[in-house]
This record gives structure tokens, C-alpha cells and sequence, in this order.
């Protein structure tokens, strides 16, 4: 595994790899998930890229950037063990030097549920991987089920932009008990942990009364009864899988979405309803 800083010299190396070129962009703090990607990269790709950044611009004045979990040595052990060929770890200034003044907005697609909620995030993600796409060119780029409207928001970009990266969405990995594994999972407490995966359960009630032929407002009252009390919850709903806009009627591709706090942890879950 090579592991380089600076963007000079990994395009150098980039030039060197095998094709197809796999690339999982992740911000660290890396689990079973992240490793997923990264298995599947290496089912398909003869070579495999990974960045290592946590982008300052997708997160909000009251959000965790300061506390958002950083391990750089163990990461980077992990993924050497997973056989990647290549590690980008820029520094911040190597990707937003001081006069960056560029962003990509991806319009009503971002503004929507997680967009609502975190008014500039998408615009942050949208940005950080535009830029890694040209300073990497993979032929596929794998992103993770579990940020649902994320995987929207970069098949939109690629297609709008015209990358000719190839958006490959891998399947959430989950714990025994249902809870999709996140770095925000560390964050629970031993009773919010316990609860966590209720989000989850909530979501597979929802599914299975709109298929019974409940209603989504119907399914959507039955799910959030199965939430634990603990649960703060922001929003259940079945949405076209491309835009994000509600559906009444389930409708392949579409996702059924969940967020609700746990104490102060904010957690996402999805169900991807493909046929």
C-alpha cells in the first residue's frame, strides 16, 4: 500500500495502478462498513484507492468535526491488511488551499431531509468528492446504502458533471441486533446503544404495512410506535430512491429513510426497496 499527501505525487502514483480503479473516499474512523467498500472494490477493480479526509465543509457551526473520531495509524493498518493499493491522506489545505472559493451545489435534491437538517452538508460532500473524483479518475466509485440520500446526491453529481466514474452502491453492514454501523455509533451510551437499533426495526414495521396495503401515513404510525421511548425521532418516510421526493405509493427504486436522536447522538437508517 502506498500512502501519499499531497496531491502531486498521488496523481503520480494513481498513473501507476492497474485498471479498473476502484475508489472508496472515506473520513476515517473506519469499521466493518468502510471495509465492506473496500471488499467490494477489490471483487471487481484490479486496483483499489482510498482517501482518508474528515471535509470540514460538510459539517455545520453545531456539529462534531472537532470531536468526529480520528485514528489515522489504525486506519491506515486496517487498510493495508484489506490489500488496498493506494491511500490518500491529504492534509486540509492540500485540498482547500486559502483561496478556495468553489462549490458544487447540487440543488433541490440536497435541500431535502438531511438537507433540511444540515443546510450546507451536501454542498460540503458534493464539493470534497468532485475534487477527489479528478485528482483520483476511478472507473467506479463504491458508496455506502447506509447514507442514502448521499448515494442520490453523488450519482447526481457524476451524471450532471459528466464523470465517467460508474457509481456502485454497496449494501449497509449491520451488527447482530440490526444497528447499521456508524462512526456515531461510538458515541452512545450503554442504554442509547441498546436502543439504537429500534430505528432499524422501525423501518422493517414500515415496510411490511405498506406492502400490507396500510398507507404510508398508516405504516409510518406503526412504525414510530416501535421505536424505544429513548428514541427522539426526526422523520420516517419512503421516497423515489433518485430525487428524494415523497412517495404515496411504493414504487421501485425508493428508499424508506429514518433519523432520530439517541441522547445526542443522531442516527440515520434505510431500507433500499429496489423491485
Amino acid at each position: 500500500m502506498k500512502v501519499v499527501s499531497e496531491l502531486a505525487p498521488a496523481r503520480a502514483e494513481l498513473e501507476k495502478l492497474a485498471r479498473p480503479l476502484g475508489f472508496v473516499p472515506t473520513m476515517g474512523a473506519l469499521h466493518a462498513g468502510h471495509l465492506r467498500l473496500v471488499e467490494a472494490a477489490r471483487e471487481t477493480c484490479k486496483s483499489v484507492a482510498v482517501s482518508l479526509f474528515v471535509n470540514p465543509m460538510q459539517f455545520g457551526p453545531q456539529e462534531d468535526f472537532e470531536r468526529y473520531p480520528r485514528d489515522v495509524e489504525s486506519d491506515s493498518e486496517k487498510l493495508a491488511q484489506a490489500g488496498i493499493d493506494l491511500l490518500f491522506a491529504p492534509e486540509t489545505a492540500a485540498i482547500y488551499p486559502p483561496d478556495f472559493t468553489t462549490f458544487v451545489d447540487v440543488g433541490k435534491l440536497g435541500t431535502r431531509f438531511e438537507g433540511a437538517a444540515r443546510p450546507t452538508h451536501f454542498r460540503g460532500v458534493a464539493t470534497v468528492v468532485a475534487k477527489l473524483l479528478n485528482i483520483v479518475r476511478p472507473d467506479v466509485l463504491f458508496v455506502g446504502q447506509k447514507d442514502a440520500q448521499q448515494t442520490a446526491v453523488l450519482t447526481k453529481l457524476v451524471e450532471d458533471l459528466n464523470f465517467t466514474t460508474r457509481v456502485e452502491i454497496v449494501e449497509t453492514v449491520r451488527e447482530p441486533d440490526g444497528l447499521a454501523l456508524s462512526s456515531r455509533n461510538a458515541y452512545l451510551s450503554g442504554e442509547e446503544r441498546a436502543a439504537a437499533p429500534t430505528l432499524h426495526a422501525a423501518l422493517q414495521t414500515m415496510l411490511k404495512e405498506i406492502r400490507a396495503g396500510k398507507t404510508v401515513e398508516e405504516a409510518r404510525e406503526a412504525a414510530a410506535a416501535v421505536l424505544s421511548p429513548r428514541a427522539r425521532l426526526e422523520y420516517l418516510n419512503l421516497v423515489d430512491a433518485r430525487t428524494f421526493s415523497r412517495l404515496q405509493t411504493l414504487r421501485a427504486p425508493a428508499f424508506l429513510i429514518g433519523a432520530a436522536r439517541f441522547g445526542r447522538t443522531r442516527l440515520l437508517d434505510n431500507l433500499w426497496i429496489w423491485k
